[in-house]
C-alpha cells in the first residue's frame, strides 16, 4: 500500500511539473495571437500605402518612407512570431522531456530544464522584437501625423 501511495505521489509530482510549461504555453500562445494580429494590421497598412504609391500621389517620397518603415515593422513582427513559435516548441518539448525523464528514472538530467530555459530565452527575444516594432509603430504614426498637420496648416491660414 505504501508503494502504491508513493507511486501515486510520483505521478502527481510529474503531472504537477508538466503544468509549469503549460502556463508558459498559454502565455506564449496569447503573445503569438497578438503578434499575428499586429502583423495582419501592418500588412493591411502596407497594402494601402502601395495602392496610393501606385497612383503616383503627390507625396510619393513620404509614401516611400512610410512603406520602408512598415516593411521594417512587418519583419520585426515576423521575427517575433518565429521566436514565439520556437518558445512554443521548447515548452512542448519541456513537457515531453519531463514525462520521458520520469519514465526513464531521471536519466535525462538537465534536459527538461535546459529546454525550459531555451523557451524563456525565445520569449525574451520575442519581447524585444515586439518592443522595437511597437516603438517603430508609434514613431511612424507620429511622423504621419506631423506630415498631415503640416499639410493642413497652410490651408487653415486662408
Amino acid at each position: 500500500m505504501l508503494q502504491n501511495t508513493a507511486l501515486a505521489l510520483g505521478h502527481h509530482a510529474i503531472l504537477t511539473a508538466m503544468l509549469a510549461p503549460a502556463f508558459f504555453l498559454t502565455a506564449t500562445a496569447s503573445l503569438l495571437m497578438s503578434a499575428n494580429t499586429r502583423l495582419a494590421r501592418v500588412v493591411d497598412r502596407l497594402r494601402a500605402l502601395i495602392v496610393a504609391w501606385e497612383h503616383d500621389a503627390p507625396d510619393r517620397s513620404e509614401r516611400d518612407d512610410q512603406i520602408l518603415r512598415h516593411r521594417r515593422r512587418a519583419h520585426l513582427v515576423l521575427r517575433a512570431c518565429r521566436l514565439l513559435y520556437g518558445a512554443l516548441a521548447s515548452f512542448v518539448g519541456t513537457s515531453l522531456a519531463l514525462a520521458a525523464d520520469a519514465l526513464l528514472d531521471s536519466r535525462l538530467g538537465a534536459l527538461p530544464t535546459a529546454m525550459a530555459v531555451v523557451g524563456v530565452l525565445f520569449l525574451l527575444a520575442a519581447s524585444f522584437a515586439m518592443w522595437r516594432e511597437v516603438s517603430l509603430a508609434v514613431k511612424s504614426f507620429d511622423m504621419e501625423l506631423d506630415q498631415s498637420m503640416a499639410k493642413r496648416r497652410p490651408q487653415d491660414a486662408h
